[in-house]
């Protein structure tokens, strides 16, 4: 951007990846499209490049955009004068509502935004297009210059280190010693997806520290877009995910697996402060989210069973088949039937049996006592 020649073509693709969800945010901030969305959009872009060519880094370019759109929205609506040249300011759901909040990020979302902002670029990039954009591995790669496998193992380092900024965060601006000591107990079992504690649980309870710390770790399973969105954006978050046209792309393709698309916080079990299932405040129920589960468990065991009795059955006919095939050796032998249990086995005889009269049926000592004859034809006779 800084290269005099080619400036203006950097200018343009930065334009043409970005400038689609700069201006939705900016409608959504203005409560309202128009000429006004398209201003506060090149604004921002103005604002950001010229931070950019100036040599500054502060991270991913696309949260940059939305973010600078979101304060000249404020800054707009602040000004008596420009919002007599632009009406739309004043509108209660836009601009005028924007004016008067103090924080634009909620205060239980501030561990997450804190943890974002000290990520490398890179991986505020892939976690922001991977997760609230809901864009294929590719796009972030593309816009990083890094192959698909590297891209895949630097979005697995993103998320690892985003929620060790999280924890790490929550140690930080831990407002009792209580609270510190109380950092890895909170967040080794959730990791894992075990229950808390007693004492963790009754922690929660009492400090809202540690349970705002509980309600963004929890997000960590299933709404890591929401928690990334309302850390960064806070204003409209929720809005905004809604206008990205690829996560409807993405809900489809999840609903055609069996799974539900990443819920939001809203779909959570249990009330905000109150422990869930698992004794996190507002936890998600296991199953929760996994749409149409028990009718798959019910489908599975009838599969299960209906395997299991065919294998069963197939397993006796060819049992029966062994059987009657032991019945005859490979050349031409007659074998003693099965003898129930407890009675002395036969051994197997030949037809042709030395010192028998011609035309006689050939015998075979079975025993001391017992001569078992066999008679082509008819049942077998037992001479003691």
């Amino acid at each position: 951007m800084r290269d005099p020649d080619g400036g203006h073509h950097a200018v343009a693709l930065l334009l043409a990846r970005h400038w689609r969800a700069t201006y939705d945010y900016a409608v959504i901030c203005l409560a309202g499209p128009g000429s006004s969305a398209a201003m506060v959009a090149t604004a921002a872009f103005r604002q950001v490049l010229r931070r950019l060519t100036g040599g500054a880094v502060g991270g991913a370019l696309r949260p940059q955009l939305l973010a600078a759109a979101r304060e000249t929205v404020r800054q707009w609506a602040a000004d008596e004068a420009a919002c007599v040249v632009l009406p739309e300011l004043r509108r209660p759901g836009g601009g005028r509502a924007l004016r008067a909040v103090r924080s634009v990020t909620p205060e239980k979302r501030q561990l997450a935004e804190r943890a974002f902002r000290a990520l490398p670029a890179a991986f505020q990039c892939l976690l922001w297009h991977t997760e609230v954009e809901a864009e294929p591995i590719t796009i972030p790669a593309g816009l990083l210059a890094l192959d698909t496998e590297t891209a895949a193992g630097a979005l697995r380092q993103a998320r690892e280190q985003f929620r060790a900024g999280c924890v790490r965060a929550h140690r930080e601006l831990a407002p009792t010693g209580e609270c510190r000591f109380h950092n890895r107990l909170l967040d080794v079992p959730m990791r894992r997806g075990g229950a808390l504690l007693p004492d963790v649980r009754r922690h929660l309870r009492e400090c809202a520290h540690c349970r705002s710390a509980a309600e963004q770790l929890a997000h960590f399973d299933d709404a890591l877009d929401v928690l990334l969105a309302e850390s960064v954006l806070g204003w409209g978050a929720r809005r905004y995910l809604d206008s990205r046209p690829t996560r409807g792309d993405s809900a489809t393709a999840s609903a055609a697996g069996g799974r539900s698309g990443r819920p939001g916080w809203s779909g959570r079990s249990g009330a905000p402060g109150l422990p869930g299932p698992s004794g996190v405040p507002g936890s998600v129920s296991p199953g929760r989210h996994r749409g149409g589960s028990a009718g798959r468990d019910s489908l599975s065991r009838r599969h299960r069973k209906a395997v299991v009795l065919g294998v069963g059955l197939t397993s006796l006919v060819l049992l029966a088949t062994v059987l009657v095939a032991k019945g005859w050796t490979d050349d031409g032998a007659v074998r003693a039937p099965r003898t129930p249990w407890g009675a002395p086995a036969a051994k197997s005889v030949r037809p042709s049996a030395a010192g028998e009269p011609a035309g006689a049926a050939p015998t075979v000592p079975r025993t001391r006592r017992e001569t078992v004859r066999f008679v082509p034809g008819r049942p077998v006779r037992v001479n003691r």
